[in-house]
């Protein structure tokens, strides 16, 4: 295939098309002509060269190792297949593509060598050179003789349709095989025997096999043709040559994994097999079958009078309706899908199978339907809930199927109205008017008029705009994520026939478009009109969930509806039914007891059967009364069935409902859009607090869809625009400050290093002897009067010396002909001019600008608000209005004539204006990427060598950055300052200039022993709350400050107020040193600097130049421009080659940064999510350069970090993956980020050995960046990670409707109800207004909620096998006969009446620790990742304590009182209704008291009711029981037992050697293994470690706060409340606050000298391929800074 393949005609189809691989098979047409037509595929030779041709390049050919084959560096979307015609078809991979050339230069004349052969590869042709006419070759032309006008170095293109061939590996391999044999039978006839395929080369070069081209010369013989072969799958034999070329080459290029991936492959085969089987098996079952493609497309007639729908030629039906549906279930599968939910709950089918015994008729010992009635009662209960939260998804979705669209109608004329002339080619038509329709009947064909600010109903044709030029301009952002407005076009032929509804109505358009696909990315199709036929591309395109911008109306045809659109098919159809993680768990333990229930009916019936042998024969009262084996057994079966209780999953229902109430907190409220948080599901909360990952958008997720003007530098000088942050600032409320100067004291005050200053951070409310520090208290008005109002958000430790704008503008007006004026002048003139915004002018005098990009936008206003305000444009004219003299001086008014504007394009990355000034001058004014216009500077080499400089220094910064970061990571690294650096700005391992950080008990230092311990958690918190920074080395201030010379003097940068006052004091000094403007080497560095600084603070950068032209050159280039423009044929490189022209020795006016804003407290939040061992990948549609220009901002990439960006275009990916493997688990990477595209990830995925290469790198990796991705791309990876990577909890976070797929593929799923609209909320599992509040939501929430399930899961199980182990062990006295100690009414309401309130108040209101603590630490939200509150060895112990506790019961009852000669009544129900007592009162008073950390009148009131309702229940029952035949319980409580002290003398002895046996076990625990919960606890009991977690976690806490304090500051009403209550005590409270504190003191002193063994020694992340382990070892010292570091995850 030569050059590049432009079709020149529609014939057969005019479309390039993809055929299914069952319809390619084996076809090889050999044409009349004698060329090879390979499937649909014809392709034009270039003339080969001859011998004497050497040294001239073969054209269409690819040259060197690197085009060989089929690569990444070859695939784009423009190679890529371009019309699909099969709604599941997946675009294949690379690497199994023809190269095609594009136009590129050929190879040259040397051969390749043989190891430079891939198979496969296009490159690799068949020498046809002189191929005698019966040989089947197509020439140059079609016909004989030479190609006139062509060149053996120029490409040749086709003279006809040309349509691209089958991807398929069948087509492939027949070409090869038709090739071979066409050899064979030429060599054979020949009398050669070799079969071999020729590389290309001259004909006569020697050492070459003899071909056919030796037979003899023929009449083609100067008609060259090349036929190249499609590329081979790469499942195919490989050649033993393979070419190094850059790309994805496949795992050859990793021989050792390539090895392992095969043996794995043969392994794994049979298994493979199996599932295919299933899966087919699924298929027939459910009658799923595949649509087929179309034959050539989708066909569609623009007919406004049609009034019957299209039928779908696919299926012969009609097309779908445009409903869409998000909720998961329907009336028919509701059902079904349910009960298989509800009873792959294995408690739930094991009783369902004891309820089918229990049915049989003398089985059961405890009724008939006693457990069928409550199980199906519970399953429709927890049916119920499920089918309401699908049915307020229906509602949602019937809310957006019912909205409004205007579609026109337009009516057939009576034969009167027809035309009279004849010939005519239109129509007129009778009355047309559009006619308001609701979403869900719109059709196929239907024209829809959109007017501004709607969103699009359908995916639709563009057929007509009212927008400047025709252009439509469409918001994406629910779909790709992108800000920037898209500029649709429709196609010129339709825009012109459809300017008015008459022509609209009457316009005969027939539209050929692709089948329905999930590319969204890229589109192919075609329109016919009067004979002439345009492409359709994307261009033309609008999809469903855009909404049309800036642009009054448009018009469009639809083409796809329903769940055939792009959006929709990205989304996920069949949404998994989500269950927690915990179940399983759960159902491995049900699993255990199941078999243990099992094994004790079989032990019992065995010893029934040896009692029976032994005692009942020989009892003449138990004569005839033995029992078969199988009843016996199935009775035992029965009795301890509820050792797993009916009310498991039921009580745990009610306690996720109480959960998910208990989720609407204050704090995750959001007062600007009003907006609560809001649970639509209560079925995993506790997976809240077991996140692994989290998958987040970026647009709306991250940022707020907003950009601001943030930095400029101009003439060396950098200065701040902060104009939107003054105003913000005057808004915010006092802060609270603590003083802590007031006070002095002998020992060392907490350190404060290195607060973020963007965040509410407060002091000590305390001194360091405990006692609250009234002097500590006071305010101050935190409104900054510093002209840097801003902190970066991505290096917040960074200072900001740069001066205000309004400084700069003052300057300038007080000093306007200085040559600072002037090119500060000249910058702003180029931000105003140099962009295509268009003014408008609002009801009250305003002027809102229309931007295509928010950052034009940011720009514009940014210029506005510097004076320079873009009053209005016109064709070819542009107003500004200048203040030049002042904001209170009268305005200028200065019209700039447009004379063109070269526009942006992501090829030049630039754009440029040439506008002639007012005094005739004509000015090019350019901006782009700096790397871009640097480059087109008159002082190119010069800023090229200054840009190697700064970046040479950066990257020192960079590398001690990360060797600092490593050093806190790396265990080995000494604790005693050895890692400090002082120039790292780091004095927290310093402290004081002590030499070892610990030292507990130092006499000298401490007035309290709790001191040094309050001193090294206050430096633990800080170091974890500052991240590396080392950007206060080499001075970077001086690179700032606007007077060099001041600063040589040793006068600091001009900033805050003193800068102000200095320049009050001596008005005549001049702000800027205009020697600096004038020498242009420093101004080029610095400014260049700036652009480094500008980058590494999140900013996205911008360089101006200008250039000014004189008349006779610009008329010179306007000419070549005008042709450019004008061009028929390569229009877009036209131009961009007249751009270069003129886009030359620019002048520096300057560079800008404009900041992408994050939503309040994003980068806050993902650190705090990092620490809590949470990984963040960042999926989004939007451009790469956006994508790590954002992820800078939020900290997901840090400055030091280790980038590797996995780019098809770059080449040689796997090598890329491999290496940063082996990087990563060497140990010398501080901090790696994976970038990766959509269409790399693509072809990635189309291989699954790379796919698991690439995955395990992405589970090493800190984070990943996915750019360019589409929803469907977005879910596939949330769904690998969660199926690769085991036992890992998986949360995607979105706004948009891109995000559904994702969200619903998640484990968990959070929707923001953000700019982009609802969708995403409406389908999520929950749903918040802010990115921030998810940090209190799985920190604080998700972590209480998974402590508390697990608490009420464990306690459940320990409970019932404590009760019923009294059951087991009583059968020993009444030979194992099954007979009850427990009376039944009383034993089915054990768990129902009398224990199912302290379980419940247990999972409800259980808070381990507090919201602070949680938000300050997040590191002690691993404990839910690792299973650490429900795991096997936790459940063996609490059984443990069950089996102990059931033996000291039962048998301090029957020692103490069943077996005594001194009792009353001895009977069956005296002696169960003490261990029935003994066992209600252990249960509520552990569960409540022992086991509940927060206790509060809940507790007491769970305490009290159920036993007090055990009380009033033996009562009531003594005085009512009818039945008293079996147990003797009428009058029991209140005449027999009740009235003997030795009844009650043991029922309080169990209870306290139950109560001693509970608290010594405890105390043991916490002695020998203590958790990082009870350190914790025990530090929360200090009041001045309490005041610094909630100083750590005042930004997450202060709406609660403000709530409870009443107005003012978020803290001040607590504090003060705390003061007051301080001062109002007594000297004996204050003496008894002392004593409390002192013990308080002792007993952290003891907990940490008590030798320490971790909770969990081993911290593991499995996948298929390998094991990452980290190993921690036990304690070795008291060193309370080892201590945190080791037990809450140091580094």
């Amino acid at each position: 295939m030569t050059g590049y393949i432009e079709p020149t005609g529609l014939g057969n189809g005019g479309i390039r098309r993809r055929h299914s691989a069952q319809h390619d098979e084996g076809e090889t047409t050999q044409g009349s002509h004698g060329g090879i037509q390979t499937g649909t595929q014809t392709m034009n030779a270039p003339v080969r060269r001859s011998a004497s041709d050497s040294d001239q390049p073969v054209s269409g050919v690819p040259s060197g190792p690197n085009n060989a084959g089929a690569s990444f560096a070859n695939y784009s979307a423009d190679h890529a297949p371009r019309v699909r015609f099969s709604a599941d078809y997946e675009r294949n991979s690379g690497w199994s593509k023809a190269v095609d050339g594009s136009g590129e230069d050929g190879v040259h004349g040397d051969s390749r060598s043989t190891a430079d052969r891939q198979m496969g590869a296009p490159s690799m042709p068949v020498n046809t050179g002189s191929t005698p006419q019966s040989s089947s070759t197509f020439s140059a032309q079609g016909t004989s003789g030479s190609a006139p006008g062509i060149t053996p170095s120029r490409p040749l293109r086709s003279a006809g349709p040309v349509l691209v061939s089958s991807r398929s590996r069948n087509r492939g391999y027949s070409l090869r095989t038709t090739l071979f044999q066409r050899h064979a039978k030429e060599e054979a006839e020949g009398g050669s025997s070799i079969i071999e395929l020729d590389e290309v080369g001259p004909s006569g070069q020697p050492g070459k096999r003899r071909t056919a081209t030796d037979h003899g010369p023929s009449k083609k013989s100067m008609d060259a043709t090349v036929t190249e072969a499609p590329a081979l799958d790469h499942e195919h034999p490989r050649l033993p040559e393979r070419p190094i070329k850059k790309g994805l080459t496949g795992i050859s290029a990793l021989p050792h994994y390539e090895t392992w991936i095969q043996k794995r492959a043969a392994r794994m085969g049979p298994i493979e097999k199996v599932k295919s089987t299933i899966e087919h098996v699924r298929k027939v079952v459910l009658r799923i079958q595949e649509i087929p493609p179309s034959k050539d497309g989708r066909h569609i007639d623009l007919d406004a009078c049609r009034k019957k729908a299209l039928l779908d030629e696919r299926t012969g039906r009609l097309y779908i309706d445009n409903t869409i549906r998000s909720s998961r279930y329907t009336v028919y599968n509701f059902v079904p899908r349910q009960l298989f939910a509800q009873f792959g709950k294995l408690a739930n089918f094991y009783f369902l199978c004891v309820s089918v015994l229990q049915m049989i008729p003398g089985l059961s010992t405890t009724g008939t339907y006693t457990t069928i009635i409550p199980l199906l009662f519970f399953v429709s209960l927890s049916m119920a809930k499920e089918g309401y939260d699908d049915l307020r998804r229906y509602r949602l979705d019937k809310e957006e199927n019912n909205r409004r669209a205007l579609i026109l109608h337009a009516y057939q004329p009576t034969p009167t109205a027809l035309p009279q002339e004849s010939g005519s080619s239109s129509m007129s038509v009778a009355p047309i008017q559009w006619a308001s329709t609701k979403w869900h009947d719109v059709k196929i064909g239907d024209i829809i008029k959109l007017e501004r600010d709607q969103a699009v109903p359908a995916d639709m044709v563009l057929l007509h705009s009212t927008g400047a030029n025709g252009a439509a301009y469409i918001e994406t952002m629910a779909l790709d994520g992108e800000t920037n407005l898209k500029n649709k076009q429709a196609p010129r032929s339709v825009a012109k026939s459809c300017s008015n509804l008459k022509q609209l109505a009457a316009c005969d358009a027939h539209f050929v478009v692709e089948d329905p696909n999930i590319d969204l990315y890229s589109f192919e199709g075609r329109v016919g009109l009067a004979g002439e036929v345009s492409p359709l591309t994307n261009n033309e395109i609008i999809y469903r969930g855009s909404i049309l911008r800036n642009t009054p109306e448009a018009i469009g045809m639809v083409i796809y509806t329903g769940e055939e659109c792009k959006i929709r098919m990205n989304a996920n159809k069949n949404p998994r039914i989500k269950a927690p993680a915990l179940q399983f768990v759960v159902n491995k333990i049900v699993v255990i007891i199941v078999i243990f229930v099992i094994a004790l009916a079989i032990f019992n019936t065995v010893a029934y059967q040896v009692w029976r042998e032994t005692t009942e024969a020989r009892s003449w009262y138990l004569k005839n009364a033995k029992v078969a084996f199988l009843p016996i057994f199935t009775s035992f079966i029965i009795m301890f069935n509820t050792m797993i209780p009916l009310s498991l999953y039921v009580s745990l229902e009610i306690i996720k409902l109480c959960q998910m109430l208990l989720l609407n907190d204050i704090d995750m409220y959001d007062e600007v859009s009003n907006t609560p948080f809001e649970a639509r599901t209560s079925t995993i909360n506790e997976e809240l607090g077991q996140i692994s990952y989290i998958f987040s958008d970026k647009t709306g997720t991250l940022t707020d869809n907003s950009m601001k003007f943030r930095k400029l530098s101009v003439a060396g000088t950098a200065w701040l625009h902060d104009n939107d942050l003054k105003a913000g600032m005057e808004r915010e409320a006092q802060r609270l400050l603590h003083k802590s100067g007031n006070k002095k004291s002998k020992g060392k005050r907490p350190l404060r290093h290195g607060r973020k200053p963007e965040s509410q951070t407060t002091s000590s409310y305390f001194g360091l002897d405990g006692a609250f520090d009234d002097t500590l208290i006071g305010y101050e008005d935190t409104t900054r009067k510093s002209t840097s109002n801003w902190t970066s958000s991505a290096r917040p430790a960074k200072s900001q010396p740069e001066l205000c704008t309004v400084e700069m503008i003052r300057y300038m007006q007080q000093k306007p002909f200085t040559v600072f004026a002037r090119k500060a002048r000249m910058l702003l003139l180029s931000i105003a001019l140099c962009h295509t915004c268009l003014p408008e002018e609002k009801e009250n005098g305003d002027i809102e600008f229309q931007a295509s990009s928010p950052d034009e936008l940011a720009l514009v206003q940014a210029a506005q608000e510097l004076g320079y305000l873009v009053l209005d444009r016109q064709t070819g004219t542009m107003t500004l209005e200048t203040s030049p003299s002042g904001p209170d001086a009268e305005p200028v008014l200065e019209t700039y004539e447009v004379l063109d504007v070269i526009e942006f394009s992501s090829k030049r990355k630039r754009m440029s204006a040439i506008v002639r000034f007012p005094d005739g001058r004509i000015c090019v004014l350019t901006k782009g990427a700096d790397s871009v216009v640097m480059q087109l500077l008159k002082l190119a080499t010069l800023a090229n060598q200054k840009v190697v400089e700064i970046e040479a220094r950066a990257s020192k910064r960079k590398s001690m950055e990360a060797h600092h970061a490593l050093g806190r990571k790396s265990e080995q690294t000494e604790r005693t300052g050895s890692i400090a650096c002082p120039s790292m700005g780091r004095p927290s391992l310093t402290i004081g200039g002590r030499t070892s950080i610990g030292g507990l008990g130092r006499p000298s230092l401490t007035g309290s022993r709790l001191r040094p311990i309050r001193d090294e958690l206050d430096s633990w918190l800080t170091e974890k709350e500052r991240d590396v920074d080392a950007s206060d080395i080499g001075n970077s201030e001086a690179y700032y400050s606007p007077r060099p010379s001041i600063q040589i003097a040793g006068r600091h940068s001009l900033s805050g107020s003193e800068a102000r006052s200095s320049m009050q004091l001596d008005e005549e000094e001049d702000l800027v040193e205009e020697a600096l403007v004038v020498d242009e080497p420093l101004v080029i560095e610095r400014c260049f600097q700036h652009i480094n600084d500008f980058a590494t603070e999140g900013l996205r950068t911008l360089l101006y130049g200008y250039r000014f032209l004189d008349e006779p050159e610009y008329t010179a280039w306007k000419k070549v421009y005008l042709d450019a423009t004008t061009s028929l044929v390569d229009r877009q490189i036209l131009i961009e080659k007249a751009g270069e022209l003129v886009e030359r020795d620019l002048e520096l006016a300057g560079a800008t940064a404009i900041e992408d804003k994050l939503q309040k407290g994003v980068p806050e939040a993902i650190d705090k999510l990092r620490r809590g061992n949470i990984k963040m990948w960042m999926l989004t549609g939007d451009k790469r350069e956006t994508a790590i220009n954002i992820g800078h901002s939020c900290r997901l990439i840090k400055d030091y970090s280790s980038v590797t960006v996995l780019d098809h275009e770059t080449g040689q990916v796997e090598q890329h993956i491999a290496a940063a493997i082996v990087d990563i688990n060497g140990g010398n990477i501080a901090h790696s980020v994976v970038v990766i595209d959509g269409q790399t990830l693509a072809m990635i995925e189309a291989d699954a050995s790379i796919a698991s290469l690439f995955f395990d790198l992405a589970i090493l990796a800190d984070s990943v960046v996915c750019c360019r991705a589409s929803p469907s791309q977005k879910a596939s990876l949330v769904k690998a990670i969660r199926k690769k990577v085991k036992k890992s909890i998986t949360l995607a976070i979105g706004d948009g409707a891109n995000d559904i797929a994702m969200i619903q593929e998640a484990h968990v799923g959070i929707g923001i109800t953000g700019k982009e609209g609802l969708q995403a909320a409406r389908t999520s599992d929950y749903s918040i207004a802010q990115f921030r509040f998810l940090t209190k939501l799985l920190l604080v929430h998700g972590r209480w909620n998974y402590i508390r399930t697990c608490k009420y899961t464990v306690g459940t199980f320990w409970k019932e096998m404590m009760f019923y182990l009294t059951q087991a062990l009583f059968q020993r006295w009444v030979g194992y006969t099954g007979t009850s100690l427990y009376e039944p009414w009383s034993l089915s309401m054990f768990n129902t009446l009398f224990t199912s309130l302290p379980v419940i108040f247990l999972g409800v209101f259980e808070q381990d620790l507090a919201a602070s603590t949680l938000l300050a630490v997040p590191e002690l939200y691993t404990k839910g990742q690792r299973n650490g509150a429900f795991n096997l060895r936790l459940y063996l112990g609490w059984m443990f304590m069950a089996a102990s506790e059931a033996m000291l019961i039962f048998f301090c009852m029957l020692g103490l009182y069943a077996q005594t000669r001194f009792t009353m009544d001895q009977g069956i129900f005296a002696m169960g209704n003490m261990a029935f007592s003994a066992c209600v009162v252990l249960i509520s008073t552990k569960l409540l008291l022992f086991e509940m950390h927060s206790k509060s009148v809940m507790a007491g009131l769970g305490v009290f009711l159920s036993i007090g309702g055990w009380c009033l229940w033996n009562l009531v029952l003594s005085a009512t029981y009818r039945n008293n035949t079996r147990y003797n319980v009428k009058g029991g409580i209140l005449h027999r037992f009740g009235r003997n002290a030795a009844w009650w003398l043991a029922f309080i002895f169990i209870l306290a050697c139950v109560f001693v046996f509970e608290i010594a076990i405890s105390a043991l625990r916490k002695a020998w293994f203590p958790q990082d919960v009870d350190l914790f606890q025990t530090f929360e009991r200090d009041p001045a470690i309490e005041a610094r977690f909630e100083e750590a976690s005042a930004a997450e806490l202060q709406m609660g706060w403000r709530r409870r304090g009443g107005s003012g500051d978020a803290r001040g009403g607590l504090v003060h409340a705390k003061a007051e209550q301080w001062a109002n005590k007594s000297s004996v409270e204050l003496q008894r606050s002392a004593e409390a504190q002192a013990k308080r003191e002792g007993e952290v002193q003891d907990l940490l000298d008590r030798p320490r063994t971790m909770q969990t020694g081993l911290c593991a992340v499995e996948t298929e391929e390998q094991k990452v382990m980290v190993d921690d070892g036990p304690r070795r010292s008291t060193d309370i800074r080892e201590v945190l570091e080791r037990r809450v995850g140091g580094g």
